[in-house]
């Protein structure tokens, strides 16, 4: 049950319903203020949303997320949402299908990591030696470089193995953005907080039930529950002042969030902050492709498993849905940082990553393998390069941004949404 409001501290609207705009709901919601929410499209979450395939609810893209998201875990939880049943947890494990791979163990993180490096199977000493030199020279310097490093850059000293099974898996998954192009910045931070905090922080979590269970829908009922406002398959024409409230379609308001896409904002606000909405505007994407395919019988040996990646293998990692909460032999192939794929075309990628599966998975499949669809967010996220200037939280007075965009030190993460919407409720304040 949603708990009672306390009594009013204004009005609120927010306008979008990802993920951003519903932390933000529930946040301001919490803090007691009556909330608005508008969205354009007919259900919630955004780039991150439910789909149907083959007749099952799914995603629009395979999503991860880890013990280190405490801002979204904490969230879910608020809205009812029961996460030992949601989510499936395992300590970080980067396993190939032939069984080599990273595979951390519970503990303190630091140790975790040192432990998993010396048990890796198939790499070398040397190899082992220049990852933990590397590691170590960043924690010295607190995990922090020059700010127009690559993550390429960064890693320049370790040897190709470790680059192609360990870093390059890491940065398309953490960064959707080849290490070549990546931010080192961002890419360190994350580390930091995943690899190198406290226990629990590189554990993957992985959905047992579709996105939408997962945030939009309990967050919608709670919100109900809780007396704000839905207004579903409403898009937001104008945005205007009012003295010093604001006019969203007409209808005033104290405050405004503004939780949609980059364009979208720069649309509503282009008259109103020109340099704000010059920044938004300015963020080029990079695209995710998801394949999903069914055989039959097949059970990986592990839900989640790495694919070594090329010109002409496409598919960076696969995951058993099977074994989270999905029907039978039912395959999803993730694409990250997919835009020469994307050039390539959908059917071309789709062909390609039945190849690839038929190749690499060979041994574990037990029946043909069939694809079902395959789907491609263009605009998963932002490119995220060294120096890159995103929109910042404070558009004026009165009028916040939310999303995984706005200025921060994460990418393009459920955790960079929710925690830019946690920020902008609370600088009303």
């Amino acid at each position: 049950m949603a708990p009672a409001r306390p009594a009013g501290r204004g009005s609120l609207a927010v306008v979008g319903a990802g993920w951003a705009g519903l932390a933000a709901a529930v946040f301001a919601t919490q803090a007691g203020q009556r909330v608005t929410l508008f969205e354009m499209a007919a259900h919630a979450g955004g780039r991150s949303r439910e789909v149907a395939v083959d007749g099952e609810a799914l995603d629009n893209g395979q999503h991860i997320l880890i013990g280190a998201y405490r801002d979204t875990l904490a969230l879910m939880r608020s809205v009812g949402v029961d996460l030992d049943r949601a989510l499936l947890r395992t300590p970080l494990r980067i396993a190939y299908p032939e069984g080599a791979g990273l595979q951390l163990r519970a503990g303190p993180a630091v140790p975790a990591f040192v432990g998993a490096v010396l048990r890796h199977p198939s790499w070398r000493w040397r190899d082992k030696l220049s990852l933990l030199r590397a590691a170590s020279g960043w924690a010295l310097h607190g995990f922090r470089c020059d700010a127009a490093w690559t993550v390429a850059q960064l890693v320049n000293g370790v040897t190709p193995t470790i680059r192609d099974d360990l870093i390059d898996p890491l940065c398309v998954a953490a960064l959707n953005t080849p290490a070549q192009d990546a931010s080192a910045a961002v890419f360190l931070r994350v580390l930091s907080d995943a690899l190198f905090s406290a226990p629990g922080s590189a554990d993957l979590l992985l959905p047992r039930v579709s996105l939408g269970a997962l945030l939009p829908a309990p967050a919608l009922r709670w919100l109900a529950e809780a007396g704000a406002t839905l207004r579903l398959s409403q898009r937001v024409e104008t945005l205007s002042t009012d003295g010093d409230r604001w006019r969203v379609d007409g209808e005033t308001f104290d405050r405004v969030v503004l939780a949609t896409p980059p364009l979208e904002a720069a649309r509503l606000v282009g008259r109103l902050a020109p340099a704000w909405a010059t920044t938004a505007a300015a963020m080029r994407y990079e695209p995710i492709v998801t394949v999903y395919a069914r055989s039959p019988g097949t059970c990986l040996p592990l839900p989640m498993l790495a694919l070594q990646s090329s010109q002409t293998h496409p598919a960076q990692f696969v995951f058993d849905r099977g074994q989270l909460g999905g029907s039978d032999g039912l395959l999803a192939f993730v694409v990250s940082g997919a835009q020469p794929w994307v050039d390539r075309g959908l059917a071309a990628t789709e062909q390609a990553v039945l190849a690839q599966a038929q190749a690499t998975l060979g041994g574990h499949l037990r029946s043909p393998l069939q694809a079902l669809r395959t789907i491609a967010e263009k605009r998963a996220t932002f490119r995220c390069t060294p120096g890159l200037a995103r929109a910042a939280l404070r558009i004026a007075p009165g009028l916040h941004a939310a999303g995984d965009h706005v200025d921060g030190p994460y990418p393009a993460t459920l955790e960079g949404a929710v925690r830019s919407a946690r920020l902008a409720v609370k600088a009303f304040a």
